[in-house]
């Protein structure tokens, strides 16, 4: 039974959800780091918010213990070192959608607290001071909005907006104008927004790129009373910048979620007038608290238990009908990645897998990843399909991926070639009755195998009497041949063969094998 760590506060109902799905659940929360790294190798998944920080040296130690899956309850995955949890073969899941509309309802409760200066008025009153013109507001009505991000949460903003009767622009790379069209925003280029807008509110993950995205040169191109809003991530606004622009009157009013650094117990911006703070409150519904924890168990639930991936940041999503669909495949995909893994004998260089047929038509992103990972696994023993693309790259192997829509000699192909220092070698291979992986080529050579856990694969010149002095060798050391393929080139040429054996030859007989006349080589293959 799959087990899984609960490390910060969840509902409850996270852990009703685990139970169902056949899982056994520990909640600790509140594990300093050096309690956490002690036990994340204890489980096989753990589940955090925000408040838990996945270090590098925690995932380590989860990885040479049962750990497979981290998730976070939420969107930002800043708290979760997910460059080390990849590295380690870890998968990292979030739930983008699960607070999407919370967090943008909070962005729309900051304008109206800006634009009518609700904070400020509520101190007031309470103070007894009914000061009723000293707070002018302005309406929402007919001003322009800019959302800088118009994904998830940006577009349910933008929804809301229009509700208001705002008009609404938006600047976001990955916003194609199909989809601005259909949320009826009008896409725009940042200096243009920065320009345009009334109110500007932000819908951006941290990134090197999004960083401080608005300092003090773009709040200079800004309307001069523009009022911000941030409800995504601290750092995507400069504070010091937006201090100052406060201060002059260059910004009318910020209303701030998000905090460079957090908890914000002592933050420069403190004070500063026309300013609006809250506590990180983005997701902090009863709703949305509920829906990312049963979200987060759910999607957990599926990986441990059927492989299905959803909202994972560093492998391809696999919906659980795709993880059994795909099964077969996968089976298939990985013996060729390790069938050409074990006679590589040289530095790999690239690595084409080839889809056609039936097989085309699927997901072939987690098959791609197969391949790779039962390619390195003769050499990196920690690999798996979370982390082979990683390693690929670290070591500079190119790997692409090609579907064809082309007639087949088979329903399904698949096929791998591998290039290294000194040679191309491909495999090919197909499932037969539906679901049982076969080879059909080797190098170029038509060839039906079955692999099976104790092979050996020889390549010899074409020549009478080989196959009896081989099968004689092995009679008489004991080893039983279970299946024998073979298959040539051109009459005279190149050979190869493919045995099933039913144990392993030991290193003396193997030897006597390459010392046959006309042996070119042989490699014991595990599968």
């Amino acid at each position: 039974m799959p087990k899984v760590l609960i490390a910060d506060n969840l509902s409850h109902l996270a852990a009703q959800v685990f139970a169902e799905r056949g899982l056994e659940t520990d909640t600790r929360i509140g594990l300093d780091a050096e309690a956490l790294t002690a036990a994340a190798g204890d489980y096989d998944g753990i589940a955090v918010r925000s408040a838990t920080k996945l270090t590098a040296a925690a995932l380590a130690a989860g990885s040479k213990g049962a750990l497979r899956v981290v998730g976070r309850a939420g969107i930002g995955v800043d708290n979760i070192d997910v460059e080390a949890a990849t590295a380690h073969g870890i998968v990292v899941m979030n739930t983008p959608y699960g607070n999407a509309v919370t967090t943008a309802e909070h962005a729309i409760a900051m304008m109206f607290a800006l634009a009518r200066e609700l904070p400020a008025a509520d101190r007031s009153t309470q103070a007894g001071k009914w000061e009723k013109s000293g707070f002018m507001g302005v309406e929402l009505t007919a001003k322009v909005l800019g959302i800088i991000g118009c994904g998830n949460i940006g577009s349910i903003v933008a929804d809301r907006a229009q509700g208001l009767k705002m008009r609404v622009i938006a600047y976001d790379p990955f916003l194609s104008q199909d989809r601005a069209d259909d949320l009826g925003v009008e896409k725009v280029e940042l200096d243009t927004l920065l320009a345009r807008a009334d109110f500007i509110t932000l819908h951006v993950p941290l990134t090197e790129q999004t960083a401080g995205i608005l300092d003090a040169a773009a709040l200079a191109k800004c309307k001069r009373g523009v009022r911000v809003v941030n409800c995504a991530r601290g750092g995507l606004v400069v504070e010091s910048d937006l201090k100052a622009a406060l201060g002059s009157g260059q910004v009318g009013g910020a209303a701030l979620d998000v905090f460079e650094v957090e908890p914000a117990r002592d933050n420069p911006l403190f004070g500063t007038p026309n300013l609006v703070c809250t506590p990180h409150l983005g997701a902090a519904t009863a709703e949305a608290q509920e829906k990312v924890a049963v979200q987060i168990a759910e999607q957990m639930s599926d990986y441990l238990m059927s492989g299905a991936v959803t909202n994972a940041i560093n492998m391809p999503s696999l919906s659980a009908e795709d993880a059994k669909r795909l099964g077969p495949y996968m089976k298939l995909v990985e013996q060729m990645g390790s069938f050409a893994g074990q006679l590589t004998q040289s530095g790999l260089e690239s690595v084409v897998i080839e889809y056609e047929g039936a097989v085309a038509e699927l997901n072939c992103r987690p098959l791609t990843q197969a391949a790779l990972t039962g390619l390195l696994r003769p050499m990196l023993a920690s690999v798996n399909m979370v982390n082979a693309p990683v390693l690929a790259r670290q070591r500079d192997i190119e790997f692409s991926e090609i579907k064809h829509d082309r007639d087949s000699p088979y329903q399904t192909l698949v096929r791998l070639t591998v290039t290294t220092e000194r040679q191309s070698r491909s495999v090919a291979g197909t499932l037969f009755g539906g679901d049982k992986p076969r080879l059909v080529e080797i190098k170029g050579i038509q060839m039906e195998a079955q692999l099976s856990p104790h092979m050996l694969y020889l390549t010899n010149e074409d020549r009478p009497g080989f196959i009896g002095a081989l099968g004689n060798l092995l009679g008489d050391a004991g080893i039983n041949i279970a299946t024998f393929h073979l298959g040539r080139n051109e009459r005279g040429g190149d050979a190869i063969a493919l045995i099933d054996v039913d144990e392993a030859l030991p290193p003396s007989l193997l030897e006597k094998v390459r010392a046959l006349p006309h042996v070119i080589q042989a490699v014991p293959l595990t599968f």
